[in-house]
């Protein structure tokens, strides 16, 4: 873990492991290449989101204090409005995200925390941890699939990389 995240001022240091998702994949591809696809806007529109949803963007600005704004569009049409706002970006290592949808009000907006890892043997460790406001919230994105869902967006981000590569 980032030596940032356990910093006495870091949210992440002490938050409760019950309101918390953790998804992790080993993606066959250099750190620089895969928080790339996290950080380039042309990039993260083609691989973000589970296998058969698109991405309708209608704001990005990938830096610290801009937002992502943007439609997740099932398959079945259904629109899911969304918004990132991103609060930390430690290249080539972290991602800190603010999530939740697009409304300013959003009482179910989490924190999300993307770190990259590079292994000595060109393979980059991604993680992902959504740390969500209340016990209820996390069980709520849990049923709502959060972890299928994120599996598959890992997946589709490995295929990504590994056309780059």
């Amino acid at each position: 873990m980032s030596p940032s995240i356990k910093s006495p001022d870091s949210p992440w240091r002490d938050w409760p492991l019950d309101r918390e998702i953790v998804l992790a994949r080993v993606i066959d591809a250099p750190r620089s290449l895969v928080y790339a696809a996290w950080t380039d806007p042309g990039q993260i529109q083609e691989w973000f989101g589970p296998e058969g949803w698109t991405i309708e963007s209608r704001e990005i600005n990938l830096r610290p204090g801009g937002m992502w704004r943007f439609d997740m569009v099932a398959p079945d049409g259904t629109r899911y409005g969304n918004r990132m706002v991103f609060l930390r970006m430690e290249a080539p290592a972290l991602i800190e995200i603010e999530h939740g949808s697009d409304r300013d009000d959003d009482p179910g907006r989490f924190r999300m925390l993307v770190t990259f890892d590079e292994q000595s043997n060109g393979k980059t460790v991604i993680t992902l941890r959504q740390m969500h406001p209340s016990k209820e919230q996390r069980s709520s994105t849990i049923g709502f699939g959060a972890v299928e869902y994120g599996g598959q967006t890992l997946d589709k981000l490995a295929r990504h990389v590994a056309k780059l590569g």
